[in-house]
């Protein structure tokens, strides 16, 4: 009712009405969870860059330093496959609240740290605390949006878990050089506190979600740390150990490999498992599973590659090589919204085929890249990765849950970053080695085909001696020769970082069969998982 002048009496009771109206929809529930998320995904990729500071203000090698990163993904590992299970022991709601409140406690904690070994072990109560958020975070969207948005919500998803670890480095590196490392910690705090508010005041259990009684899965769950541990470990220090001729590395491969067939076999077979294997037996959802391993693998392969290229053969400063690197992000912002459109016109498989073929597009490009490259040349083919990224990773999500019933998506979504973390865990640490071991086999070779008379070697070797020739006839020719190497090996690398970028474009053909292996969701619904 309004007067004739068009003053309304229930005018002042319009925000409210208008915020009551949007709590009723799934963007504030949306705001939320997802908060919390990009913060966890965040925190697993911002301490990157900053470790040499770390290890310099407390006192540690850089070597100790790295088990502030380590002690974050093994917690993290184990939580995650176990997030399902949680919340129906717990109840939902209340997980996201601790799990949320104990990351922020122990960002805070992280911050203040004094020593090395209590900065350890709070990151390993930070990546226990934030485990259960991925995983929760893409059940609580594919719930509060209509069946026909789920590419819409997988979309706004996946822009936290994929773009996050992108933009970890860059922000890292700005905060360490203009405030100090600490504030990758503090900065989680307003968030934190943000996100616990919206989820108390928004968020409530769905009526499946039924508190289980049922006896804690002890030998499973134990298992379930010993195995994520050791797979964890060995990534991180096989490379700095020389892999399997290291006994230690020996060591956690055999208790990796038993330690996960010991868990397969128990999870199977016990009443209540800590996390439901059975879902794997759904074809469609391990397919997508496999698909999302691989996808990851060749997308952390990649950045990690791009990343030795530019701070060790061009000299980037790690600043200025995470601004290059997110390219990746802004392709991916601009593509997950758009290929939730596509998915509601095409068959979502062929948006998948669709973003694989760019990724071999974008391999291509990098393939042609040398050590006289500018800054654009880098720019423009991770950009298109970030393109094809989104239009691969947000119909792969759906793709994944389309067969999933409701009431098992929090332990499906669980497995699915399980598989996802593994992926990309062994795609950085393989593609690092491939990188390290492909270079001393092509300087090996170069310097085999260097002759001390021949007219390249000669020149070259002549204007080095010319240009050291103040310090001495035997230093100048030591000098020169250091120098030659330093050529050899430069170029040696290049050869590497092409040969890996051909084995990675290659590797992501191999989607477009699998991706077929799951199941199409209805016509006209292309994302509606069957929930009967």
């Amino acid at each position: 009712m309004s007067t004739a002048s068009g003053f309304s009496p229930n005018r002042h009771l319009e925000p409210t009405i208008r915020l009551a109206r949007l709590a009723e929809g799934p963007w504030l529930i949306t705001i939320a969870v997802m908060l919390s998320t990009f913060m966890e995904v965040l925190d697993s990729t911002v301490v990157n860059v900053s470790l040499t500071h770390i290890a310099g203000s407390l006192s540690a090698t850089t070597n100790e330093a790295t088990w502030v990163l380590t002690s974050y993904l093994v917690a993290n590992g184990v939580v995650i496959p176990i997030s399902g299970w949680l919340a129906n022991h717990f109840g939902r709601k209340n997980l996201l609240l601790v799990s949320t409140i104990g990351f922020t406690v122990a960002s805070l904690l992280c911050g203040i740290a004094p020593t090395m070994g209590m900065l350890v072990t709070f990151r390993v109560i930070q990546g226990a605390c934030g485990g259960s958020l991925q995983p929760l975070s893409q059940a609580v969207l594919l719930e509060v949006f209509p069946p026909k948005q789920h590419g819409k919500a997988m979309a706004i998803w996946a822009m936290g878990v994929i773009v996050a670890p992108v933009l970890g480095p860059v922000l890292g590196g700005w905060l360490t050089d203009n405030l100090s490392w600490r504030w990758i910690f503090y900065i989680n705090l307003p968030v934190g506190v943000i996100s616990v508010l919206m989820v108390k005041a928004f968020l409530h259990d769905p009526h499946y979600i039924r508190r289980s009684k049922a006896p804690v899965d002890s030998w499973g769950l134990a298992t379930l740390v010993v195995w994520v541990a050791a797979l964890q470990i060995m990534l991180d220090k096989g490379q700095e150990e020389d892999w399997f001729d290291s006994r230690y590395i020996v060591f956690l491969g055999v208790t990796f490999v038993a330690g996960l067939a010991f868990w397969v076999v128990r999870e199977l077979m016990a009443r209540d498992p800590v996390a439901d294997l059975r879902v794997f037996g759904k074809i469609s959802f391990a397919a997508a599973a496999l698909s999302n391993a691989v996808l990851v693998f060749v997308m952390y392969g990649s950045q990690v590659t791009i990343s030795i290229w530019l701070q060790t053969l061009l000299g980037y400063p790690s600043m200025q090589a995470g601004v290059a690197m997110v390219a990746l992000g802004l392709g991916g912002v601009i593509s997950m919204p758009l290929a939730s459109v596509l998915m509601n016109r095409f068959d979502p498989r062929k948006v998948f085929v669709g973003g694989v073929l760019g990724f071999v597009i974008s391999f291509h490009q990098l393939m042609g890249l040398n050590l006289q490259v500018g800054f654009w040349n880098v720019f423009w083919p991770q950009f298109l990765q970030g393109l094809s990224l989104g239009l691969a990773f947000v119909p792969l999500t759906v793709l994944a849950m389309t067969s999933i019933p409701k009431e098992k998506m929090g332990n499906a979504t669980g497995l699915f970053n399980m598989v996802r973390n593994i992926g990309g865990g062994i795609g950085i640490s393989l593609v690092a080695t491939m990188m390290t071991r492909m270079g001393q086999e092509h300087t090996n070779l170069l310097v085999a085909n260097i002759t001390p008379n021949s007219p390249l070697a000669l020149r070259l070797f002549g204007g080095l001696r010319g240009l050291y020739a103040g310090s001495g006839p035997g230093l100048a020719d030591l000098q020169a020769y250091a120098t030659l190497f330093g050529f050899v090996q430069r170029e040696a690398a290049m050869v590497a970082l092409v040969r890996v970028f051909q084995y990675l474009g290659v590797l992501v053909l191999i989607l477009i069969p699998l991706i077929f292996l799951t199941k199409r969701p209805p016509k006209g619904q292309p994302s509606e998982p069957n929930i009967h």
